[in-house]
């Protein structure tokens, strides 16, 4: 009976935490989160290590924005450094009233988008969304990361970043807001991130 029991409960967790995580916050219509992210040059760019992997800043990188999806990795290459990839809008793909009309969804370290009818241009689709790649400078950045949740609306501090490993593996962040396809994801390297 104990066994029953404790079975129950520790289902039950499991259960209460994985809806937690999937269930959407929900806002009403309109921008949450209106600006563009920010990349600005850096002087004095000085690579460090981190986790086996050199990782050498690119440019400065702030951002402000609705979380459109979240991809958790464990079994990948790229999952050493960036385990968390959030698909993220702003401006006009921060507006729940045009998000309604457009599905999102999340693989293979991709966002993907589809619509029946547009209710903005696909430019401004691609060039107010990205996935993102984040690299968690700390475990305190990386445990608020694994609460974020579809909806939420984050703003994250850091460096866009390429990372090399000693066997010559390579991983660059996209360096520009309209490029689409492979390599158009950013490389982030999160220093500080607050969670609304």
């Amino acid at each position: 009976m104990l066994k029953r029991l404790l079975f129950v409960v520790v289902v039950g967790f499991g259960a209460y935490q994985w809806w937690g995580i999937e269930r959407e916050i929900i806002h009403p219509p309109g921008m949450i989160a209106p600006h563009d992210p920010v990349q600005t040059s850096i002087a004095d760019a000085i690579s460090f290590e981190h986790k086996g992997y050199t990782l050498t800043p690119l440019l400065r990188f702030e951002a402000e924005a609705r979380v459109l999806g979240r991809e958790d990795y464990a079994f990948d290459r790229e999952s050493d450094l960036a385990p968390i990839d959030l698909a993220l809008g702003w401006g006009p793909m921060s507006d729940g009233a045009i998000l309604d009309e457009i599905d999102i969804s999340q693989s293979n370290r991709f966002y993907w988008w589809e619509v029946s009818t547009f209710p903005i241009s696909r430019r401004e689709i691609e060039t107010n969304s990205a996935n993102m790649h984040l690299i968690p400078a700390t475990d305190e950045i990386e445990d608020q990361l694994r609460r974020v949740r579809k909806g939420h609306v984050v703003a994250f501090k850091g460096f866009l970043v390429k990372a090399l490993a000693a066997d010559k593996w390579r991983w660059q962040s996209s360096l520009t807001r309209d490029d689409t396809g492979s390599g158009a994801c950013e490389l982030v390297w999160v220093e500080e991130i607050s969670v609304n």
